[in-house]
């Protein structure tokens, strides 16, 4: 069984900011893959479902971002998965727009929501998808721009990532992790194959 992970904050106010994306790729890999999101339990929205032949779980943390590792280390420990059995998706600004980083493991590199799950599963090795969402302005305060919504220009780009998000997510549920970066990592906007 696997676990997939979308990294965001619950609550209106928060649908379509920089930080949701987690969120959001989830939402778009449970209707690509006809998941259902309807359990409330582990602290999190989640569902279950088959995607290539493996069982799996989408989550969506509703703890906020900084205590995502409350929700993780609850359905990972209900489900006794291993670190490596877990995939986080989730927003990273040192990346352009819609562009992706994928990794099998790695430090919280200042990401928060990141650093509480490392907490709660007590291990770095987990895979994790980074979806780009851009720089901050120069001046700008960081959570003004990880809560602030994409301009009409940025939005094409990061629904494509969020796109390709999912179907790399689709081959690291099978265990092919390398192909999945050999694919997708450095992808930009206005590069996905026809």
């Amino acid at each position: 069984m696997k676990l997939i992970v979308g990294l965001g904050n619950p609550g209106i106010e928060y649908v379509g900011t920089r930080h949701n994306v987690g969120f959001e790729t989830i939402d778009r890999m449970a209707e690509a893959c006809s998941i259902e999101l309807n359990q409330h339990k582990h602290k999190g929205v989640t569902g279950q479902g088959i995607i290539a032949g493996e069982k799996v779980i989408l989550a969506k943390p509703m703890t906020y971002m900084n205590n995502s590792g409350e929700c993780v280390g609850a359905i990972a420990r209900f489900y006794k998965l291993a670190p490596e059995d877990i995939i986080v998706i989730y927003d990273d600004i040192n990346l352009d727009v819609g562009q992706l980083r994928i990794r099998e493991k790695g430090s919280a590199g200042g990401h928060n929501g990141i650093k509480s799950i490392i907490a709660h599963l007590g291990s770095e090795n987990f895979p994790r998808i980074r979806i780009g969402v851009g720089m901050k302005k120069s001046g700008q305060d960081l959570a003004n721009h990880v809560l602030s919504k994409f301009p009409k220009d940025q939005q094409e780009g990061v629904a494509e990532g969020m796109d390709n998000a999912v179907s790399a997510a689709k081959l690291m549920v099978t265990g092919q992790v390398q192909k999945a970066m050999n694919q997708y990592n450095g992808k930009k906007e206005g590069s996905r194959k026809a």
